[in-house]
């Protein structure tokens, strides 16, 4: 939960209109990105929105998107479960990559997953590579 007065870095996605429209932004394309693939149903997901708030607190470089799977994005970036943590990068053809990917509710190894990826740039970590076309 962020403490009171604290204005969240996390920007809620609602529709594939606004997904599209952010990031497709030229700001962003030399931003890293980190995806929280939520649903309000969902409890793993749901308790680890204070952790994607944190996290998007400490890596003030990257961008925080939080999605929920029920406005249309689940088929699209291939999300079976949630929640589901992707870390992307844009490419030199401005198509977004998939560099890492985090299914599950597993707060120690997201904050390391999410470091890492800051830390060390966009590298690819256990293969999970999927170049997705905006």
């Amino acid at each position: 939960m962020l403490k009171k007065g604290v204005k969240s870095r996390v920007v809620q996605v609602d529709s594939q209109e606004k997904w599209n429209h952010i990031t497709s932004k030229p700001m962003y394309q030399d931003s890293p990105i980190i995806v929280n693939f939520t649903a309000m149903w969902c409890k793993p997901a749901t308790a680890m929105e204070p952790l994607f708030q944190e996290q998007a607190l400490i890596h003030k470089d990257a961008i925080f998107l939080s999605v929920d799977v029920d406005e249309g994005l689940r088929e699209k970036m291939k999300i079976k479960a949630m929640p589901t943590f992707l870390m992307m990068t844009s490419n030199k053809n401005k198509e977004w990559e998939v560099m890492d990917k985090v299914v599950g509710a597993n707060p120690k190894e997201i904050k390391k997953r999410i470091a890492a990826f800051i830390q060390f740039g966009c590298i690819q970590v256990q293969n999970n590579v999927e170049v997705l076309e905006f």
